[in-house]
């Protein structure tokens, strides 16, 4: 069995949201991709029902997310 070197792979979308919210919050995070899920009235749910269905929004938040796992471990 192969261990896939892809740091997104076997990690859900709400778990994303939910560190990055932790780690950021939703201002940080609405400043850096502005879209209105979390720049007015920010919520997990509003967040995954926008990030589905809109391809460039969620590589922003995957690139948010891997920075933010590069922030962690140095």
């Amino acid at each position: 069995m192969q261990k896939s070197n892809d740091p997104l792979h076997g990690v859900k979308l709400a778990d994303i949201i939910d560190e990055l919210v932790d780690f950021y919050g939703w201002e940080y995070m609405g400043n850096t991709v502005n879209v209105r899920c979390f720049t007015h009235r920010p919520t997990v749910k509003s967040s995954l029902h926008f990030l589905r269905r809109t391809p460039w929004a969620r590589t922003k938040v995957e690139e948010m997310y891997l920075q933010m796992l590069k922030e962690k471990s140095a």
